[in-house]
């Protein structure tokens, strides 16, 4: 299969994981762009998505960050392997009130069994209100969990 073959297939089968995963759903994330070695997702921000002093919660930028890093490890990795977060290190540089968050995901490494993304969370004003660093396992073989019925 050729690389943009395998590219298309892989961004069909990711199109699918995001509308079939309840908390990309429910967050409103949007695949914005995926090449073999970067991802940018985008969500609006709304008011479910703040704590209590009504900023953006910390643990949703990190979801955010964390969903984009998987597509991007999961793009960069062999063909039939599949990724799983093993170490996400995060920083939380600003308050996001309102507005538009994007995630852009870069591959850093892909080797034989772990996978490493850097992602920078920017808002509205494309200051970078978070940066993560992500190592993914790639797993030879292996078949995600699929939901019984």
């Amino acid at each position: 299969m050729s690389r943009s073959k395998k590219l298309r297939a892989s961004l069909k089968e990711i199109a699918e994981r995001l509308h079939g995963s309840s908390p990309t759903r429910v967050f409103g994330f949007r695949l914005v762009r995926a090449r073999p070695d970067s991802v940018v997702i985008r969500m609006r921000v709304r008011d479910a998505h703040k704590q209590m002093n009504r900023v953006v919660h910390g643990g949703v930028l990190a979801m955010l960050a964390d969903t984009a890093g998987g597509i991007a490890s999961f793009l960069a990795s062999p063909p039939g392997t599949h990724n799983a977060t093993i170490e996400m290190k995060m920083n939380f540089l600003e308050a996001v009130e309102r507005g538009e968050l994007q995630a852009d995901a870069r591959v850093l490494r892909v080797g034989r069994t772990f996978c490493v993304v850097d992602c920078d969370v920017t808002d509205s004003a494309r200051r970078l209100v978070g940066k993560a660093l992500m190592t993914y396992a790639v797993i030879p073989g292996h078949k995600p969990f699929e939901a019984r019925k």
